[in-house]
């Protein structure tokens, strides 16, 4: 099976640009891969899952996400091409040189709260060309239709890695005993329909009027209006929902509602949703908060919040047009002003 490396030194070819990503992509393939081997260690890495300090989520940062954290960040200053990195659990970015062409965003474990339940773990990245350092901000503070490349890597019972260079997606699977990612599926795709959502419905009394219609008409199942039974799942890791949607379809929620501190959702627009929404437009699928395109989205801040919604292309369409209903037309009441399109 072809290497990762081989994948990518046979993309990049003689051209410079092209050299850039392919060697910065493997060094996080590199970086993911050690991260790997200590997941899989569990307790016998020690208490991984402690809670050592907070985090602007409010879940508190895990020691496993501050080793990470560190991983990727060694990794990435031996690059010459790497100007900055932007992480979650770093409140700035990181300026290596202000001359190199790429800058990376990252999540460096996305779903720190399953370390301790042996439950799926990740790694969510991308790559943006370096616009230039009058501020440290300024190469993340772009739309998501700009990067270079994007990727997850999920740890679960074997480690996999999504990639798309902007040429649709390839799935790569770790070989624990050589260390290397081996490709092992190219040319995914989303079936464009879906019998199969995630989405947390411990939070449905505070969804608006949309989400919960959508969910409503999965739920009626082949009685309801869409004549078709859904199931569900939520496995508390985005990067997991991902894989799933990825190898076999479907579609994932994490909406803003009416809670405070989720008004505008919860994932961070510049290194989890930008990544996802671009695999998922070159697997055939598509993402949105809602109302718009989420790689059209720009940034006003290295950690903004942002609704996702992505996955199988006709189910994100009707989401947005539910959402649209909603809005109101020339002056009127919107759609859900008063319920939803199922009575209570």
């Amino acid at each position: 099976m072809t290497s990762l490396e081989a994948y990518l030194e046979d993309w990049a070819g003689g051209r410079r640009a092209r050299r850039d990503v392919a060697v910065t992509v493997a060094a996080i393939a590199r970086a993911a891969a050690t991260l790997s081997g200590l997941v899989a260690q569990g307790p016998l890495a020690g208490a991984m899952g402690a809670v050592i300090g907070a985090s602007s989520d409010g879940d508190g940062q895990k020691l496993l996400d501050l080793r990470a954290h560190a991983l990727f960040l060694d990794a990435l200053t031996a690059v010459p091409a790497v100007g900055a990195i932007a992480s979650e659990e770093s409140l700035a970015p990181v300026v290596l040189c202000e001359g190199a062409p790429i800058a990376v965003a990252l999540d460096p474990l996305d779903g720190s709260n399953n370390v301790e339940l042996n439950a799926p773990l990740g790694v969510v990245f991308a790559l943006l060309p370096a616009t230039g350092y009058g501020d440290a901000r300024d190469p993340f503070l772009q739309p998501g239709h700009r990067q270079l490349a994007a990727g997850f890597v999920v740890f679960g019972p074997h480690t996999a890695l999504m990639l798309t260079l902007g040429e649709g997606v390839a799935m790569f699977t770790l070989e624990p005993a050589s260390g290397e990612f081996r490709l092992t599926r190219n040319g995914m795709r989303i079936p464009p329909s879906a019998r199969e959502y995630a989405i947390n419905a411990a939070n449905r009394r505070h969804w608006h009027p949309p989400v919960r219609a959508f969910v409503d008409e999965c739920l009626a199942g082949a009685e309801g209006p869409r004549g078709a039974n859904f199931n569900t799942r939520w496995l508390g890791c985005v990067v997991a929902e991902a894989f799933r949607i990825l190898t076999r379809g479907g579609v994932y929620l994490y909406p803003g509602d009416a809670r405070d501190g989720y008004r505008r959702g919860r994932l961070r627009l510049v290194y989890e949703a930008n990544p996802l929404a671009l695999l998922t437009e070159q697997a055939g699928g598509a993402a949105t908060d809602g109302f718009e395109r989420i790689l059209d989205l720009v940034p006003d801040a290295l950690h903004q919040r942002v609704p996702l919604i992505f996955g199988a292309r006709e189910e994100v369409a009707r989401i947005m047009a539910l959402h649209m209903e909603g809005m109101p037309q020339r002056g009127g009441a919107p759609l859900f002003a008063q319920r939803g399109l199922f009575r209570a």
